[in-house]
């Protein structure tokens, strides 16, 4: 119990935090993604909720997510921390962005359970509609390789 409750702990500040941005902006937005992991092998569902952009250049934004993963006789559920900074591409609807974070990590094999911390970094492309791509990879006791797409649900 005392190795979840760091994780746990990590999670519910980053919600809060978004949560809290949320209140505060119309530019807010919510978003829901579906894709594949290697190492587990499995297929991952998920959501990000992400603040306005943040700072002076206004390219960078907040974005915790949750993902979900079944396959490989197990289940993982992993609560990402993560802040991406934002490359808009010129005279395109497309923007690149890169980032990274902590991330708390719950896995279920066989009923036994591990839980644990690591560390995501990742990169993706977004158009203006919501339509985006994303590839993550994360280290310690993150799950491995995992691409997923998705679509961003504006909030007016």
């Amino acid at each position: 119990m005392i190795r979840k409750f760091p994780c746990v702990a990590l999670v519910a500040a980053g919600l809060s935090v978004a949560s809290i941005a949320a209140a505060q902006s119309s530019q807010t937005t919510y978003g829901v993604r579906a894709g594949v992991s290697a190492d587990p092998n499995q297929f991952v569902i998920g959501g990000h909720i992400e603040s306005p952009r943040l700072g002076l250049t206004q390219r960078v934004s907040f974005r915790p997510n949750v993902e979900l993963g079944f396959g490989s006789d197990q289940t993982t559920l992993s609560g990402n921390v993560e802040f991406v900074v934002w490359v808009p591409f010129p005279n395109s609807d497309w923007s690149a962005y890169l980032g990274g974070g902590p991330s708390a990590n719950f896995t279920k094999v066989a009923g036994d359970s591990h839980t644990g911390g690591g560390l995501n970094i990742l990169v993706g492309f977004q158009n203006q509609q919501g339509l985006f791509a994303e590839i993550k990879t994360g280290t310690a006791f993150a799950p491995g390789l995992r691409v997923v797409a998705g679509y961003v649900l504006k909030r007016r």
